[in-house]
């Protein structure tokens, strides 16, 4: 397939900006991704695998198959481009099976034709239950077969193989066609004679590691599992064996499973069950870079990292793994590199070794003197081994095993920690932290931290041998980007949700390391103040719940989830359309509301209700609000009214601090601690619900930035309080899985936001008793959110209907609200009007003139609001505070306001001296019929 190669040539000439080389074998200069040198090269002929040529500060490397993934997906698709190319009668029916082992396993044909066919495999509730198939590479196993997904295998979700239903290879092993260990026949050649009998049988997790192995001239059989002890297959080899004599002798088993925790826990179990089992045994291992791909022994093929010298360091690794004492660990780290003081772990525990070497000089010039004298002899080597073991001192330096995996930043405030995992010998789990460039860089202050972290766990090494091995930790550590806030990341497109992330519609799960990899991006969010708890498990799933919802509330409802959908998408549609409204859920008690919201929450995988403004700090208020993203941010106000009905001593929210973010601007500004005058003024980035027994009373622009919904106890039936009832009752996981439905579907939703919302725009502003453009859209952003949840909801035409005609409704009354005045301007002009025209008793009679207005011009009204309050109490009218007063006097509309002190020659005063010109009174100056 040279098109493919000559697809990943130009790939990365294009996005490494590789250059060929004079020799025209290799393209070079490419810019690394780890290290942003121009120091990237490859073949030019075979570019599988590109290469950082600074091996001491770099070594970056990567297969073209983990750079470009779709490349490597379709193996039909391609196979069968391939194949039409050619004569009928020359056409492979097993092409896609042979290009995937070829091109995607590195593998040659002639060794592995003939143990695999080309199978079919369907899923019917793959690809988000729309079903797909795929070709597959099937072996036989034991008494079953196992297959390989080839063709986008994404579509099957973690499931990338197969095994038949119903059959077992526990106790077996899978091997080459060749392999046996039986003697040689001379007579009979074949390709795999080279691993008959051999001295070595490596054991494996996967077949490709043992085809990979053979390719090498290494026996290698699959266990198929990492928790698969072959007995049976042992016990029959033994028997073969047995039955050909004495010229064929017991391989040495090498277990070289996978390098993870599993993989190595297992390799230990099995390494001791043989040796019980009489089996000469040892292990190999390949070692595992933190934060970096795990490699297996097919990818080390693929890489060439599996010469005579790559195999030694391979058996040395895992021979450090099973070795029995850690004093034996420690001489076969000397031994393997001559270092005579280093740091070293065994069972979860943490050693000093070091070799005095004047003990040894002495220790061996004594045992040769012994010998001399007439003891056993002894080799050279092992003179070296036992005057080690009398000179060398192990010293144990912790009873927990630390280890940096990578270090994280927050650019923002500038602070950094290493996270770090702690191993403990017993079977805990391990503990995973910070730590501060101050904590490591003194033994006192890495003892504190650690045992601040891990119960029990002491350092007790020096500060020396801290560095010491710290530096080897440290060095070209794994960097991990940051965010502080739960949700999504617009910088990086991707959301972040506690143990899952979601990315292009494709849900991550984060590593063991607790992050996530993502192509090249590695991120996690430091936020843990809010906890999710989400279900990626379809089968566990209540598909009933919108039924009860729809009872329960009814349009409503809907209208309701739709804003908690539509939040999910805040941040993207505020980049499109420059806002997103605020939702207000009001409602008197008994309503539903917090039932409601409940619910809603459970839909996210949240066990919450909101938080009242008015009981924080403006400090507070601002790390709530910048807590998530693409979440909404519920503001809970129930409590505003008192007993007495008196609100002068309740202190209230300021609504006008969330006017910036409708659009997504920062609602408060702080200083960071850098010493230099750097402020943090984070974006908005989630969506706000207000849910409250009273409707909100605030400014126009803040009235205009809300969609408004009452709820009411009238029309509660035995019906909808059972589907109330059931709502409650929900477990989150039953629930939870719905965000991750609606975050897969992302492309989509943002297209139906894209070409919806104007054309909704358009319509409401249509609609009778609707003309502010600015309400228009936010009910249309509404009603785009309940036509690209429809899919997913399964709306009926009936219901869609009834949401649309309630969403229509709420602008309605969302426009009538704002063309009257505020509640408490409302009350003043009733106190007013009764106050103003209150007779006025004189030597004369009574006179009808007014008592309060001092305007001389009939078109305005000039009020003094203190002899307002003054007349209001002796008459005994309750008036609103005047501070509060004044806040919304300016946004009258019935009477249009002018002024707020405008000096006026006083109508009133004229009248009561006598004197046409009266005298001059400070008003508020308003006109008369708005």
């Amino acid at each position: 397939m040279s098109d493919l190669l000559h697809e990943i040539a130009q790939r990365l000439q294009s996005d490494y900006d590789f250059k060929p080389a004079a020799d025209g074998k290799h393209l070079r200069k490419g810019r690394c991704p780890a290290c942003a040198n121009k120091s990237l090269w490859t073949y030019a002929a075979s570019p599988w695998v590109v290469r950082c040529e600074r091996l001491n500060h770099c070594a970056y490397e990567a297969h073209a198959k983990d750079l470009y993934r779709d490349l490597f997906e379709n193996w039909s698709e391609r196979a069968c481009k391939a194949e039409e190319r050619k004569p009928e009668a020359e056409r492979n029916p097993h092409a896609a099976a042979d290009a995937y082992l070829h091109h995607a396993r590195g593998f040659d044909l002639a060794m592995v034709r003939g143990t695999y066919t080309q199978e079919q495999y369907y899923d019917p509730r793959a690809d988000r239950g729309r079903g797909a198939g795929t070709a597959t590479v099937r072996f036989a196993v034991a008494n079953t077969w196992w297959e390989r997904l080839i063709d986008r295998p994404a579509r099957f979700g973690k499931k990338k193989a197969n095994f038949q239903t119903g059959g077992s290879y526990s106790g077996h092993w899978w091997a080459m066609s060749g392999l046996n260990f039986a003697a040689p026949n001379p007579t009979q050649p074949s390709p795999v004679d080279a691993l008959a009998a051999p001295p070595e049988l490596w054991l494996v997790e996967g077949i490709f590691d043992a085809i990979a192995l053979a390719h090498h001239g290494i026996a290698a059989v699959a266990l198929m599992s990492c928790n698969n002890y072959p007995a049976k297959a042992l016990e029959a080899l033994r028997a073969q064996i047995q039955c050909e004599g004495e010229h064929v002798k017991e391989p040495m088993l090498v277990f070289a499973l996978d390098g993870d925790k599993a993989g190595r826990d297992y390799t230990l179990r099995h390494v001791r069950k043989a040796q019980a089992d009489g089996w000469r045994c040892t292990a190999a291992q390949i070692p595992q870079r933190s934060g970096m791909a795990k490699l297996d022994w097919n990818d080390l093929h693929q890489r060439g990292r599996l010469t005579d010298k790559d195999v030694a360091e391979y058996l040395h690794q895992g021979a450090l793994l099973v070795a029995e004492s850690a004093m034996d660990k420690a001489l076969l780290i000397h031994n393997h590199t001559g270092r005579t003081e280093f740091d070293l772990d065994h069972g979860s525990r943490l050693f000093w070794f070091k070799l005095d070497m004047a003990a040894y000089s002495k220790a061996k010039e004594e045992l040769e003197k012994g010998q001399e004298e007439g003891d056993k002899y002894l080799t050279e080597y092992q003179l070296r081994e036992k005057a080690m073991e009398q000179s060398a001192v192990l010293q144990p330096i912790a009873n927990c095993l630390p280890r940096a995996l990578y270090y994280q930043r927050n650019e923002v405030t500038q602070e950094a920690w290493y996270y770090f995992n702690i191993a403990m010998p017993h079977e805990h789990l391990p503990v995973k932290g910070t730590f501060t460039a101050g904590h490591l860089t003194s033994a006192s202050e890495f003892k504190k931290q650690l045992l601040h972290l891990a119960p029990g766990a002491i350092y007790r090494g020096s500060s020396a041998q801290l560095e010491h091995m710290l530096l080897q930790q440290l060095d070209n550590i794994k960097v991990v980007q940051t965010v502080d806030f739960v949700g999504y990341s617009a910088q990086h497109k991707t959301y972040l949700l506690g143990d899952y992330a979601v990315h292009d519609g494709q849900v991550l799960q984060a590593n063991e390391e607790d992050y996530f990899e993502i192509g090249k991006l590695s991120i996690k969010s430091l936020q843990r103040s809010v906890h999710l708890h989400i279900s990626n498990d379809d089968d566990g799933q209540d598909k009933s719940w919108p039924q009860h919802l729809w009872s329960a509330f009814g349009a409503p409802g809907y209208v309701a989830l739709a804003y908690w959908f539509a939040s999910l998408f805040s941040e993207q549609i505020r980049a499109e359309q420059m806002s997103f409204p605020f939702l207000e859920i009001v409602g008197e008690p008994g309503s539903g509301k917090t039932t409601l919201i409940q619910f809603l929450w459970k839909l996210f995988g949240r066990d919450y209700e909101g938080f009242d403004p008015s009981k924080s700090t403006a400090a507070g208020r601002m790390r709530t609000f910048t807590q998530v993203s693409n979440m909404p941010i519920v503001l809970i106000e129930s409590d505003r009214e008192t007993k007495s009905g008196n609100s002068a001593s309740v202190r209230s929210f300021d609504w006008d601090e969330l006017k910036d973010a409708y659009n997504g601007r920062n609602v408060r500004t702080t200083g960071v601690r850098t010493g230099g005058n750097e402020t943090y003024d984070p974006p908005f980035r989630a969506s706000i619900v207000i849910s409250q027994n009273n409707q909100v009373q605030a400014s126009q622009a803040i009235m205009e930035r809300i969609c408004h919904m009452t709820f009411h106890t009238k029309g509660h039936t035995p019906q909808s309080f059972e589907s109330a009832k059931r709502l409650e009752s929900y477990e989150m996981e039953q629930l939870s899985g719905f965000l991750l439905a609606c975050l897969r579907r992302e492309p989509e939703v943002l297209e139906t936001f894209q070409t919806e919302t104007d054309r909704a725009t358009a319509w409401l502003l249509q609609q009778d008793g609707v003309h502010k453009p600015r309400l228009a859209k936010n009910h249309a952003q509404l009603l785009a959110a309940v036509i690209a949840m429809r899919s997913l909801m399964r709306m009926s035409e009936a219901q869609f209907d009834a949401v649309r005609a309630q969403i229509v409704a709420m602008a309605q009354e969302r426009q009538r609200a704002i063309s009257a005045d505020h509640p408490l301007v409302q009350e003043f002009w009733e106190a007013f009007d009764y106050l103003d025209s209150i007779p006025e008793t004189t030597i004369h009679g009574m006179l009808n003139k007014p008592r309060l207005n001092h305007s001389r011009d009939r078109q305005l009204v000039a009020v003094n609001l203190n002899e307002f309050v003054e007349m209001a109490s002796l008459h005994r009218q309750q008036v609103p505070p005047l501070a509060e007063l004044k806040k919304v006097l300016r946004t009258s509309k019935m009477r249009r306001f002018v002024d707020a002190s405008r000096v006026i020659n006083s109508a009133i005063k004229a009248r009561s001296t006598g004197d046409e010109q009266g005298r001059a009174v400070r008003c508020w100056v308003f006109e008369v019929g708005g």
